[in-house]
């Protein structure tokens, strides 16, 4: 689906992940889940490309549920995975520490869980080979996203700028419809390491020049960075211990 110049969704309000459509390639952020893939081809054809087009895929943090089609790309395309090197063991093996679940609902869960399903979620590969990154970096890709750190969710969780496209993809640094409630609205995300730090993180995008941001889950947002952190911590439960 396309959001704006040069800047595509894939996926849902659910589970997303996002496109940068350039002059010289396609540079991807995140990979959702392996059903996705089918998502990606039909984004490609309506925009005249295919595969070969991508230069590069950029995933915000190692969790499963980013991690979607990225070995997939990267062993049968030869397309390079980034991720920061703080969650490389993560994206090539899944460990992850047990964190609170937090506030759920039956209804909501249910429906992550089934989508998840339906998007082949148990199927995820892991990346056998990833490309690490660091805070500050701008990567030689389209759209040159620059990648600031947003530990919290993950030791290694990042944005991803990317001034061509005016946006900049949060992954899990935040949610605008939480997995397990249902809520909307701009929000802590679940299954986060550390709570406190991901809320302190928010502030390390509010000088950024966007107009859009990105969530993993959720609407995007039409905002500006510099009101993302009051936002989010003045939802319901942000404080929650």
């Amino acid at each position: 689906m396309k959001l704006a110049p040069h800047l595509h969704r894939l996926g849902n309000d659910i589970v997303a992940c996002y496109l940068i459509d350039t002059a010289e390639g396609i540079t991807l952020i995140d990979a959702g889940l392996p059903g996705h893939w089918r998502d990606l081809q039909r984004e490609l054809r309506s925009l005249g490309k295919s595969v070969d087009d991508v230069r590069g895929l950029v995933l915000t943090h190692g969790d499963a549920d980013h991690l979607g089609f990225a070995e997939r790309l990267r062993s049968a395309h030869g397309v390079p995975v980034f991720v920061h090197a703080a969650d490389a063991a993560r994206a090539r093996t899944g460990e992850k520490p047990k964190v609170a679940l937090g506030p759920r609902r039956l209804g909501p869960t249910l429906g992550f869980l089934g989508y998840s399903l339906r998007k082949n979620g148990l199927r995820t590969r892991h990346v056998g080979e990833v490309t690490e990154i660091g805070d500050g970096d701008v990567l030689d890709l389209p759209g040159s996203p620059l990648i600031v750190g947003m530990p919290g969710h993950s030791p290694g969780s990042v944005a991803v700028h990317v001034p061509l496209a005016d946006a900049v993809a949060v992954g899990d640094a935040l949610t605008t419809r939480h997995v397990l409630t249902g809520r909307t609205g701009p929000q802590p995300a679940p299954f986060t390491d550390d709570p406190a730090l991901a809320l302190s993180s928010l502030d390390r995008i509010a000088d950024l020049p966007a107009s859009w941001v990105l969530p993993g889950h959720g609407a995007p947002w039409r905002t500006s960075p510099a009101r993302v952190g009051k936002a989010v911590r003045s939802a319901p439960d942000a404080n929650r211990p």
